[in-house]
C-alpha cells in the first residue's frame, strides 16, 4: 500500500514562512499571529471569506450544524495545515465554522495577497490548487464511506487513514502522537461514542492497535486495512 503523505506536493513549500511573519516578503501582507483559547471560534458560517488560515500551533475543528442543531465535524486540523482556502476559488462566505480545540495559534493572509502570489508564481498556484483538490477528494471519500460502509468499517478506515496521514513509522508500526477522543471519532465517522469505544477495545484485544488518551499505535497498517469491508 502507498503510505506517502497526502501532502507530498508541499514538501518543498515552507508554509510557515509563507503565512507567518518570520521571513515573510512584503508581497503577502501577513497579519500578526492570533491566539485562540479552547472553544473560541475563528470564523462562523456565513462570515465573509476574506482570509486563508494556517495552524501554527494547536488544533482546529472544522464543522457545521444540522437542522436539529447537532454538530457535524468535517475535519480536525493540526499544526502545519491550511484552512479557509475555498475563498481562493470564489466562495464568498464560509459554509462551516472553525473552532480552536485547545490553545491554538493561527497565522492568516488576505485572499488578495494569496491571489497576487498565485499570479506571480505558477508553481505555488499549482500547489494551492492541489491542496484544494486533495481536500475535495477526501470529502468525497468520506461521503462514500458514510453511504456504503458500516460503522465498524468507517471507524477502522478512519484509524488507518489517521496512521497513514499523521503517523510516524516505528519498525512495522505507526504511531500517532495526537489521538482523538472517542466522541470526536464518533462525530467524524457518523457513529456513536459507545460504538467507537467497543470497536477500539476489540481491536486492542486482538493486538491490532494500542491507544491511550495521548496516542494511537497501529501494529500493522496493511492488516488493519484488510478489516475494512
Amino acid at each position: 500500500m502507498n503510505n506517502k503523505s497526502d501532502y507530498w506536493y508541499l514538501e518543498n513549500v515552507d508554509l510557515h514562512a509563507l503565512f507567518c511573519p518570520i521571513a515573510m516578503s512584503e508581497l503577502t501582507h501577513p497579519s500578526e499571529p492570533k491566539k485562540y483559547q479552547k472553544g473560541d471560534f475563528i470564523y462562523f458560517p456565513d462570515d465573509k471569506t476574506t482570509k486563508v488560515y494556517f495552524v501554527e500551533a494547536g488544533r482546529v475543528k472544522i464543522g457545521s450544524y444540522s437542522a436539529d442543531g447537532k454538530e457535524i465535524i468535517k475535519t480536525i486540523l493540526h499544526t502545519g495545515e491550511v484552512f479557509g482556502e475555498m475563498g481562493l476559488i470564489g466562495q464568498v462566505t464560509y459554509n462551516e465554522f472553525s473552532q480552536a480545540m485547545e490553545e491554538t495559534t493561527v497565522c492568516m493572509m488576505d485572499i488578495e495577497g494569496m491571489h497576487e502570489l498565485m499570479r506571480q508564481n505558477k508553481d505555488f498556484s499549482l500547489q494551492i490548487t492541489q491542496i484544494i483538490g486533495n481536500k475535495l477528494v477526501r470529502t468525497q471519500r468520506r461521503l462514500e464511506s458514510l453511504i456504503f460502509k458500516d460503522a465498524r468499517s468507517r471507524i477502522i478506515e478512519f484509524l488507518r487513514d489517521l496512521a497513514v496521514q499523521k503517523g510516524q513509522r516505528v519498525g512495522y508500526e505507526m504511531v500517532v502522537r495526537q489521538f482523538f477522543t472517542h466522541q470526536e471519532i464518533a462525530n467524524l465517522t457518523g457513529t456513536s461514542r459507545q460504538t467507537v469505544t467497543t470497536i477500539l477495545n476489540e481491536l486492542r484485544a486482538d493486538n491490532m492497535i494500542y491507544f491511550d488518551r495521548r496516542k494511537l499505535l497501529v501494529r500493522d497498517v496493511d492488516k488493519l486495512s484488510e478489516l475494512i469491508q
